[in-house]
């Protein structure tokens, strides 16, 4: 096998990788939406900090 087909197959398997990641992802993103309606009014930036204290009981809301 040449140089240039072993970088051409490792380039492929990272696109593979990247795209079974976001697909991942994304689905995550849909369970947790559909489980905690509110998350999608939360901004991404604070989405942390809010899923750390909903998660622990700490949250106003309970846990």
């Amino acid at each position: 096998m040449t140089d240039t087909e072993k970088k051409f197959l490792q380039a492929r398997d990272r696109i593979k990788e990247r795209k079974a990641r976001t697909r991942r992802l994304i689905q995550e993103g849909a369970v947790l939406e559909k489980v905690l309606l509110e998350v999608q009014v939360v901004a991404v930036s604070e989405l942390d900090e809010y899923l750390s204290h909903r998660l622990t009981g700490n949250g106003e809301n309970g846990g």
